[in-house]
């Protein structure tokens, strides 16, 4: 009896990965943290803890609470900066046989760029995501990413500096996500991930303070499956470029979920915290869901939901 087989590979912005499976930004360190408890080769990327020109300390602790659902983290952003990146690193993930996407972000268009620009010169990156849910310091603190003006130039510039495929992971604290990811795409992004976190809090009944020192965080976990589950498919009637499903995604059932509603892979994040392997199970199950399915192509599942 011959086995049957399933086409798990998927193309997303120029590069072809083994499955739509990734791991998301802030949950998966630099890969080399979580390698002992995944097989990296198993993934259709990894993606790095976003990355800035200059090391950051993060926030004051606490700052990552559990919620129904879900966690708050106020992280900060903390990270090792660009140069320390490339010397400590860089050398892990050049062994590894699975696309590096770095996550980065500045505090101005120029750093952005600049980010970009030294990313570029990197071989072992395939790919760059730009986390646009920063203030921009230059002009009054206003998020990049709930301004679709805002978005676009900085997406521009970005552009302008790399010739690697260029993600834009959109933040749901917007009025309207669909206009933003326009802007993003006529700026010149080649795919769109969504979504980031939601700004939320958590309250200290005994102390009556807020549990994390930063007062808000950004939520995540399953939570806020169903609004990145909408989002995703809004944006995809939307616009033409790929998309990475974002938000809740614990088993196979919740990745399939957003690859029906328009994307052409996803990222699991909070579950690792809980689960380390989780997105390579997610993976694995996605391949045993389309064999009992008696699906051959996860391809044929992007965008297939009836509506």
């Amino acid at each position: 009896m011959t086995e049957k087989k399933v086409r798990m590979s998927v193309a997303l912005a120029g590069m072809t990965l083994r499955n739509p499976v990734m791991t998301a930004s802030g949950t998966f360190g630099y890969g080399e943290e979580f390698s002992t408890y995944v097989d990296l080769e198993r993934l259709g990327a990894f993606v790095t803890k976003g990355l800035s020109l200059r090391p950051r300390p993060g926030n004051p602790t606490p700052r990552i609470v559990e919620t129904p659902g879900g966690m708050l983290n106020a992280i900060g952003l903390q990270n090792v900066g660009i140069e320390a990146f490339i010397e400590k690193k860089l050398p892990f993930i050049r062994g590894v046989n699975t696309p590096c996407i770095v996550n980065f972000f500045g505090d101005t268009v120029d750093e952005y760029a600049e980010m970009s620009r030294r990313l570029d010169e990197i071989p072992e990156i395939a790919a760059l995501e730009m986390n646009i849910s920063c203030p921009n310091v230059k002009h009054g603190g206003i998020v990049f990413g709930s301004d679709p003006a805002s978005a676009a130039e900085v997406v521009a510039a970005c552009r302008k500096a790399t010739a690697k495929p260029l993600i834009v992971k959109l933040s749901p604290n917007v009025t309207d996500i669909v206009s933003l990811a326009k802007a993003c795409a006529d700026a010149g992004a080649d795919a769109l991930s969504l979504i980031n976190t939601l700004i939320g809090m958590a309250i200290d009944l005994g102390k009556r303070r807020p549990v994390l020192a930063n007062v808000t965080g950004g939520l995540s976990g399953p939570a806020i499956k169903p609004v990145a589950l909408r989002m995703v498919w809004a944006v995809s009637r939307a616009v033409k470029l790929p998309l990475v499903g974002i938000g809740g995604i614990t088993t196979a059932t919740d990745a399939i979920e957003f690859i029906l509603a328009g994307a052409s892979a996803v990222q699991v994040g909070t579950a690792s915290f809980v689960t380390p392997d989780a997105a390579q199970r997610v993976a694995e199950g996605i391949e045993a869901w389309m064999l009992a399915q008696g699906e051959n192509d996860v391809r044929n599942l992007i965008g297939a939901l009836k509506v």
